[in-house]
């Protein structure tokens, strides 16, 4: 499946850390391979139709959208900052 970035998702990446980036794209080739990982921690966002949210550690996620060809990644940041701008 393929992945597409929003660019709120592409500025909120740049704005992240080195190390914070290096260890998003570990966990979104797990993500790619198995979306369903316990560590990846994936679940719908309450109050959104097709709005999902994933984990990058205990205190960055990521959000996204299911559609049939692709996966559209919306945000990405600290998780209070993530549920105030979905």
């Amino acid at each position: 499946m393929k992945i597409v970035r929003t660019d709120a998702f592409k500025k909120d990446f740049i704005a992240l850390s080195r190390n914070i980036q290096k260890t998003f794209e570990e966990k979104i080739k797990l993500f790619m391979l198995d979306i369903k990982h316990p560590s990846l921690r994936v679940k719908k966002m309450k109050g959104h139709k097709n709005r999902w949210e994933a984990s990058i550690n205990m205190f960055y996620r990521f959000t996204f959208e299911k559609h049939e060809e692709f996966y559209l990644l919306r945000r990405i940041g600290p998780h209070d900052d993530i549920l105030r701008n979905p």
